[in-house]
Parts: structure tokens; sequence; C-alpha cells
């Protein structure tokens, strides 16, 4: 399996250079901005810190899995970053440390070989990245925002806010590869309320709708623009596909039929044996996983997690159904037919609460599926932002009217069969880097990341 970092596993940015999109309002106020930022990354760094600091220093340096980074690598390619886009790039001010960049260049080193360079030790990592944060503070106090691309609506800021919280994801994708007993706790997620009476499906009806954004102040580039749709009516499943309908599919024999899969599922599903979800295990009649540290019985209500795109394919395919296209999934998550408008989420325009979705690690799993009704689109599906990110049928391409800001190598590198959507987030993306708009990809061989799907159907 090869390495992809994509944003829902986020390596980038790595330089500041290239050209800034013409795009985007100046509508905000500049004090309300600065709170928003300020806010977006102490948020950022209060949750860097719970989950480096929560294990010793073996632990921050080891590799849990050739898939993933030495925690201490993240530490200080967030602190990396921080000082290229917003020390160099917005302040002008001289290098700290020039001699690291190579070190934390994500296209330069994979991250199999990232163990053996000569990176910053833990102490050093949070020493750098702190010190980076007074700078960058700083920085957002006394400089102007507005006028130019990069930093209107505070831009940059907002970009590198969501970068860390991606690599906040990528280091809890790490915490659940590592073996050893559990190091982080999270008090369960709400039950649902209603799920005996919830419908299997809902109905989305025909027609236009307007897909992406020109105007979301910290939407990225391959959100944008904001362009027509045209999209067929369409069944889709009231809430992601559930632990228990998934080890239906098992127990049918889908990891033996190849008729389900497509071919490199096929030959994923031999050439490692593949019999269950990443995690999983059977042990004496019943399914188990492991979970943070922690061994537990599968939850036959939950949403089913680290499936492959291969794997929710095959499922969908065995269910008579299909997955649906990124398309679908937005229209789902964002039309509002009574007033022919898109919304910023399913539930309307306001950020999102804990009321309306499982999002910034405040649990360590997805909530039962039914979970969150005020969270539910206008269609009636719920759960389309939080629990799990979910796997559409789209390659990952661009809009209409792309044009990459601030680098090409954010998105437009990525672009093509080789990488498959996920939309909506999971309970370990923040709020910051999950909107209605926010676009996933990654390699559809993909398990140990948070993604689940829900299946559609014509009507």
């Amino acid at each position: 399996m090869t390495d992809s970092p994509g944003p829902g596993t986020q390596d980038g940015p790595d330089t500041p250079d290239g050209p800034d999109t013409p795009d985007g309002p100046d509508a905000l106020d500049a004090e309300v901005l600065r709170e928003r930022a300020v806010t977006a990354l102490l948020t950022a760094r209060e949750r860097t810190t719970l989950l480096t600091d929560s294990v010793d220093d073996h632990e921050l340096t080891a590799q849990h899995s050739p898939l993933m980074s030495p925690l201490v690598w993240d530490l200080a390619h967030i602190g990396n970053q921080e000082e290229l886009w917003l020390l160099r790039g917005v302040g002008g001010r001289e290098a700290m440390h020039p001699e690291i960049d190579g070190l934390y260049d994500a296209f330069e080193h994979p991250r199999a070989a990232r163990p053996s360079l000569p990176l910053l030790a833990p102490a050093e990592a949070r020493s750098y990245a702190a010190e980076v944060r007074g700078r960058a503070l700083d920085v957002l106090g006394s400089t102007p925002l507005g006028g130019r691309p990069l930093l209107r609506s505070a831009f940059a800021f907002g970009m590198i806010a969501q970068h860390e919280q991606q690599h906040d994801e990528t280091m809890l994708i790490t915490h659940q590869l590592r073996a050893g007993p559990a190091a982080l706790t999270a008090p369960e997620p709400p039950r649902a309320a209603d799920a005996a009476t919830l419908a299997a499906e809902v109905l989305v009806p025909g027609g236009p709708f307007t897909m992406g954004t020109s105007t979301e102040p910290w939407a990225l580039d391959n959100e944008r623009p904001a362009h027509r749709r045209d999209v067929p009516a369409f069944f889709l499943d009231t809430a992601p596909v559930t632990c228990g309908a998934y080890r239906a599919f098992i127990e049918d024999g889908g990891y033996t039929e190849r008729r389900w899969w497509a071919p490199e599922g096929w030959a994923m599903v031999r050439e490692h044996d593949l019999t269950a979800p990443l995690f999983w295990h059977r042990d004496a009649g019943q399914w188990l996983r492991r979970r943070f540290g922690v061994t537990e019985p599968v939850p036959a209500d939950e949403p089913v997690l680290h499936v492959s795109w291969y794997e929710a394919d095959a499922y969908a395919r065995w269910a008579g159904r299909r997955l649906p296209t990124e398309a679908e999934w937005e229209k789902a998550a964002r039309h509002d037919p009574a007033a022919d408008r898109s919304r910023r989420y399913p539930w309307g325009d306001g950020d999102p609460t804990p009321d309306h979705a499982n999002l910034g690690q405040r649990h360590l799993r997805p909530a039962p599926a039914g979970a969150y009704p005020a969270g539910r689109s206008p269609s009636g599906a719920g759960q389309l932002i939080g629990d799990v990110w979910e796997w559409t049928s789209s390659d990952f391409l661009p809009y209409p009217g792309f044009a990459p800001f601030p680098y090409r190598e954010y998105s437009e590198v990525f672009f093509g069969p080789g990488h498959k959507v996920l939309r909506g987030g999971s309970f370990a993306v923040d709020a910051v880097a999950c909107r209605g708009t926010f676009r996933n990809w990654d390699l559809p061989v993909r398990r140990q990341i948070f993604s689940g799907f829900r299946t559609a159907r014509d009507a």
C-alpha cells in the first residue's frame, strides 16, 4: 500500500510560494477574523498537546506503522509549516532554523523513511513549535487583514489551523495503530433516541443545485468555485452503514465471493488475506475489535469504520446498491429545496455544536446510527457531518474553473483516477477542517483512516 498525503491524513502545505487566488471576500470585520483565527490556532494546539503529551518520548519517536510518521515528526512539521507560511510568508521574518526545512518536507521524505532522519528530539520539537506559535500570534496581531489574497479573511491563519487539525487527525490514527495500553480517554457519544423508527433511506429529489463555494472564507482550493450541478433523483441511506449490517456481508461470504469486488479490490483481499475491517478479529464465535488500546465487542449499531473504498464498493454491490457520487453526497448534505439554496452544513449555516455532529475528538468513536437528529439535512439524512469519513464513487477531480492556491501541491498533483473522494469528516476531525463543501481524498486501499460509507440507489 502506498502513502498519500490527502487532507484527512494531511502532510502539506510545504512551500509558501505560488499564486494567490483571486477568489474570496474581504467582508468580515478584521477584529472578528483575528479572534476567530486565534481561537482556531489555540484549539488546534491544545489538541496537539494532548496527543503528544499522553505518551512518553519513546512512543513519540517510535514508528508505530510504516504507513505513518513518528508522532514527533508531525509535531515539528506542524511548527515548520507554521513558520514557513505565517512567519516567513506573511510576516516576512527571517528563517528560525532553515536547516530543518528539508527534514519536514512531506514530499521529499515518505513516511516509512522519516524515522531514519535526524529529527528534532521531543523536547526540541515542543520548544520549536511553541516559539513559532508565539511569534505567529504576534504576526496575526500586527498584520492588516485583507487585500492580498493570502491575507484576505485571514486565510493563511485559517489554513494553518486546518493544517494542524489535519495532522492531529493523522496523529490520532497513529494512536489507533500503536500497540500497548490506552493512552487517550473520552466520554461516550450520545445514543440515538429514535433509531428504531428511523427510515432506512431518504429520497433526494432531482434537479440542479450549487456545489462547492466561492464565499466560504477558509475553503481550500479544491472546494472552489461554486458551480451548478444537475443531479437526478436518488435514494440515500439515512445513516452510515453499521457494523451489524457489514457483519451480515461478512457472514454471507462477502470476502470470499469475487463477484462483489472490483478487480483491484479482489487482488487486495487475496494478497492480504482480508476477512473483515481493519482491527476486527473473531474470537470464540464473537467479533471483537481493538480501539485505542482497548479490545471490545464490535457494536452492531455503530457505523462501520476502517474500511477501504474497495470494501465499501463490494458491500454496496452485495446489497444491490452503489456508493453515492460526490455530487449526490453534497446535494443530500447541503441543498435546501424549499429555498433552492445550498447551506454551509446539513442543519443550516451556523457552525457545528455538540448537538449537531460528532467532531473534534470529543468522543473516540462514532455515535450510533441515528444520533444527532438536530444535524439532519432537509432530506432527512443524518450524520453527514462527523462520525466517519464517507467514501464516494467519485475520483478526485477539479471543479470547473479550479485555480490552484496557494500552491499546486495541495490538491492539483493528486487529481485523477488514483484517488477517491471522501466526504463529511469523522469524529477525529475538528470543525475548522470540516464543512459541507470540504473534500478529502485518499487511495482506495486505505483502511487505517477513520473511513466508513453509506449507500445509494437510483430513484
